[in-house]
Order: structure tokens, then C-alpha cells, then sequence
């Protein structure tokens, strides 16, 4: 692809910068399901007749279907919330608090996009009662991603969404699809550890049984599975049976210290169809 299309959202681990050296790992196949799909940098860089992007993120993909189904009235209805009038604490935190309130998936939808561009850092996060928490951002004038949402609008027409457990969606898998996994990375340190993103976290055993998952469905079918994660000795091992290991430096994208930025180890696990 010549031109990289950025996603409209901010994403922590958001995978734009990366999409090149994924796409080039990823096989040519009917349909790319992936089990995790966050922002859908990946969604976006590549050229698959169809797509299954699932993330367990309700929220999101609420959001994903409204861009998909009324992406007109939705970018006139979400410029209107990108206004300086807007870009205060105090409507941060009434628009917050109604998001949190109410069951309007238009609704929730508008407000999950601006908090994403005005809430701190890009976060995403949700306290253990299922409210999103994350604190006003401060920005000096927050960007509208129009461009960007009409690109994915055009794009989510060959994609269907869905919420559900990522077992289910290798379940979705027929022969000649591809598997794309960019699930919540492994810890670098033990303080490091961010679980909260959905409000069920993504502990060590839920990684070693994605990594089963994938030895499974290619001894089962002809589909292909890459994994992304951290480069650790814990990754490794439970990649071991992976037909392809590579391994990459990236810098982090999302650090409240921005001159702490530094390039930490990635790994991609890629596992070919057995049969």
C-alpha cells in the first residue's frame, strides 16, 4: 500500500507504526479475522476482501457500527463537540458523566470519540463498576479526525463487528483466513501491569491459551495466525511452537513522561497451517 491510513482514535499500543512490518508477515488470504482489533491500524493498512474485527471493548465497537451504518450524521453530530466550548474541564466531566449514565448507543458513541481526543493521553479506561474514568487531557485544541473517520467509513463496508471472547472469534475461522492477535501486552515489570482497559484483565493464563488457541486452529484448518507481543523470556516460551519468531525494537507511543519514551522489544509469532 502506498499511503498509510492513520485511525481516527488515539490507542495505547496502537499498532500504525508497525503496520508495515505486519502487513509484510501477514499471508494473502479471503478474510482477516482479528480477535482484538483496538483502534484497527491493522483494519486499515492492509487488502483482505473481508474482514471479522472483534474487541471485547463494547464501546468501541458500538462505535465501529454507528461509523459504519451513519457515518454522515455522525461526523456532522461529532464536530460539533470539537469546539473550544467543548475543550474545558467542566463539560469534560458533564459529558463524562452522562456517557456513563446512559444507555444511547448513538449517544455513547459521539461521547466515547470525544473523550478519546480530550481525556488524558488517549486512555482508555474503566473503573471496576464499568465506568469510564479517565481524566480530562488539557490539550490546547483537540484534533477532529474527519479525514480519518471517512476512510474507516468507506473501509468498515467490507468488515463486520462484533463483541464477543477471542476463542469465539478463532471459532469464526475457515480455511484460507488469516488471524491478526494484538491482545493486551505481557508486563515489561510487575508495576507495569495496565488490566483495566475493558474491566476484565488479561492475565498470563489468558496469554498462554492464546497461544494454544493458534496452535490449534492451524493443525485443525488451513489459517494462518500472527501474534503480537512483548519480547520477554515469558513470551518466548509460550511461543516456542510458533513456525516463525521475529523480533522487533518500537518505541512506546503512550508514556505520561514524554522524554521516557525509549524502544522496548517487540515479537511477532507467526503460526502456518499444519496440514
Amino acid at each position: 500500500m502506498k499511503n498509510k491510513q492513520r485511525a481516527f482514535l488515539k490507542w495505547a499500543g496502537g499498532k500504525y507504526t508497525l503496520s508495515d512490518t505486519i502487513r509484510k508477515m501477514l499471508p494473502k488470504g479471503q478474510r482477516l479475522i482479528e480477535p482484538f482489533a483496538g483502534a484497527g491500524s491493522i483494519f486499515l493498512n492492509t487488502n483482505f476482501d473481508g474482514y471479522v474485527l472483534n474487541d471485547i471493548n463494547k464501546d468501541l465497537i458500538n462505535l465501529f457500527k454507528t461509523i459504519q451504518n451513519q457515518s454522515e450524521q455522525f461526523i456532522d453530530d461529532a464536530a460539533r463537540l470539537f469546539t473550544p466550548d467543548f475543550n474545558e474541564a467542566e463539560q469534560y466531566y458533564q459529558i463524562r458523566s452522562q456517557f456513563n449514565s446512559t444507555d444511547d448507543g448513538y449517544q455513547r458513541s459521539l461521547m466515547f470519540l470525544y473523550m478519546n481526543r480530550h481525556g488524558y493521553n488517549g486512555l482508555c479506561r474503566y473503573n471496576l463498576k464499568g465506568g469510564y474514568n479517565v481524566p480530562f487531557g488539557k490539550y490546547k485544541r483537540p484534533y477532529f479526525p474527519e479525514s480519518e473517520l471517512r476512510a474507516f467509513a468507506i473501509k468498515a463496508q467490507q468488515a463486520e463487528f462484533v463483541c464477543e471472547s477471542y476463542r469465539d472469534s478463532f471459532a469464526r475461522a475457515e480455511d484460507g483466513d488469516v488471524i491478526y492477535c494484538d491482545p493486551p501486552y505481557v508486563p515489561l515489570s510487575k508495576t507495569a501491569s495496565f488490566t483495566s482497559y475493558a474491566g476484565n484483565g488479561f492475565g498470563l493464563d489468558e496469554q498462554a491459551d492464546l497461544a494454544n488457541a493458534a496452535e490449534e486452529i492451524t493443525a485443525e484448518k488451513n489459517v494462518t495466525v500472527l501474534i503480537s507481543n512483548h519480547d520477554t523470556i515469558w513470551t518466548r516460551k509460550i511461543y516456542e511452537h510458533a513456525d516463525k519468531i521475529k523480533s522487533i525494537q518500537v518505541a512506546r507511543t503512550i508514556s505520561p513522561k514524554g522524554n521516557k519514551r525509549n524502544k522496548v522489544g517487540e515479537l511477532l509469532a507467526l503460526y502456518k497451517p499444519q496440514s
